[in-house]
């Protein structure tokens, strides 16, 4: 689904930096929406979660390719939290983790790519 929505969203943004902001704030919002509910339906909270995960891979995916630009220290950051992302999704799907973790990740790449002075996950200034 995150690759649908990816291919929807870049229809409608020129850069690849609109793109992951995009991306970032919708499948954020979706996470935020299953938090609000007293009781979310699990398919609604596995979809969320599941387009996050997708995300976070395409992400990864991107930062470990050598033609990726970021500075090391950054792409070093945004894999670990790949990785705490990954396994906080794995226990929220299991019933022990929280949904808040997710979005706490998501909000603060929200803002960065929002920055006008800010690098896109891709290494490319703004």
């Amino acid at each position: 689904m995150a690759f649908k929505a990816y291919g929807q969203v870049q229809k409608r943004t020129a850069s690849d930096k609109g793109i992951e902001h995009a991306l970032f704030l919708q499948i954020t919002e979706a996470l935020e929406e299953v938090a609000r509910s007293d009781s979310p339906s699990p398919s609604a909270k596995a979809d969320a979660i599941h387009r996050n995960q997708q995300l976070w891979t395409l992400l990864t995916t991107d930062l470990l390719n050598p033609a990726n630009s970021l500075p090391i220290d950054l792409k070093s950051r945004l894999l670990q939290l790949s990785k705490f992302v990954q396994k906080t999704s794995m226990e929220i799907l299991s019933g022990t983790g929280n949904i808040a973790d997710l979005i706490e990740v998501n909000r603060p790449i929200i803002a960065g790519l929002a920055g006008s002075a800010q690098p896109d996950l891709h290494g490319e200034a703004a």
